[in-house]
């Protein structure tokens, strides 16, 4: 894993109006963000800037959290800033709020599911279309789309591949395909620090998700005839397609982008407080893979 990360110069010309931006939002005005104690509690506060609607917020540190609203104005999540953070980031040089970006649409962008806080403003600043499993306009990412290899400036995947039917690794080789060179996956899953992915339904072949007094469960029948049935499962926000396939892990994670031929990938945990982006734990942060 390599945390090094080359910004793409020819993107920032001289005069370009992305350059006057990045001048206006100089750490003296745009990192704006400071921090504070409160009299009361002794509680310290974050003053920060939403990337993705430009409201400002004051909220309390424990308040950041992955998937908890915390911009007053258009509700977004620390997990929605920073796909937005990583984004502008890898793409343009520099962390940008959207309010503040110039349209780009010479760079070409697709996002898989993604949350309409920020797919919405994105679609007015990039070529972006946001795509889905089960509607249009549709995209499968474990199955193969020849005619749209090469296509793609980047590609969000937030929160979606621990849903993908096994095997997996043709979801991370397709995303592969769908990038042009140097093009970015922003991605983000839950993980854990483990030393391996563990896959809920490893024999997964031809199943269905049946709904009972009981529950929810799923039958399964193997490739090679043999039947199962599996209770307990796991939802992330509703079903059907939510299902949780597997619990990736870090070192998993890594081999999967390897595998898939991705030249390099790192894991972005640090903090930005300016957009209101902090990572308490280590695990399930997001990442950033470069084609």
């Amino acid at each position: 894993m390599s945390l090094a990360r080359s910004p793409i110069p020819s993107l920032l010309r001289p005069e370009s109006a992305l350059r006057r931006v990045f001048r206006r939002l100089r750490p003296s005005r745009a990192l704006h963000l400071s921090t504070s104690e409160t009299a009361s509690t002794g509680d310290r506060k974050v003053l920060f800037r939403c990337n993705v609607c430009g409201a400002s917020n004051s909220v309390p540190l424990p308040a950041l959290r992955r998937e908890k609203p915390s911009c007053a104005r258009c509700g977004s999540t620390v997990r929605d800033r920073a796909i937005v953070h990583l984004l502008t980031s890898e793409l343009l040089g520099g962390s940008v709020a959207l309010p503040d970006l110039p349209p780009r649409l010479d760079l070409c962008g697709i996002g898989l599911s993604d949350s309409t806080t920020y797919a919405i403003p994105l679609a007015r600043k990039f070529a972006y279309t946001n795509t889905y499993f089960d509607a249009e306009p549709r995209l499968d990412i474990a199955a193969e789309a020849l005619e749209k290899t090469a296509c793609y400036d980047f590609i969000i995947a937030s929160d979606v591949f621990e849903h993908v039917a096994p095997p997996v690794a043709r979801a991370f080789s397709n995303a592969r395909r769908l990038l042009k060179r140097g093009g970015v996956l922003i991605f983000s899953v839950p993980f854990t620090l483990a030393a391996d992915t563990v896959e809920h339904f490893p024999e997964l072949h031809d199943y269905r998700l049946i709904e009972s007094p009981e529950g929810w469960r799923l039958e399964n029948r193997t490739a090679d005839g043999r039947h199962q049935t599996f209770t307990d499962l796991m939802f992330h926000g509703g079903c059907g397609s939510t299902l949780e396939m597997r619990e990736f892990s870090c070192a998993g994670l890594e081999r999967e982008f390897a595998a898939a031929g991705f030249a390099r990938m790192r894991v972005a945990d640090a903090a930005f407080l300016a957009h209101g982006i902090f990572w308490p734990e280590p695990w399930s942060v997001p990442m950033v893979a470069y084609a």
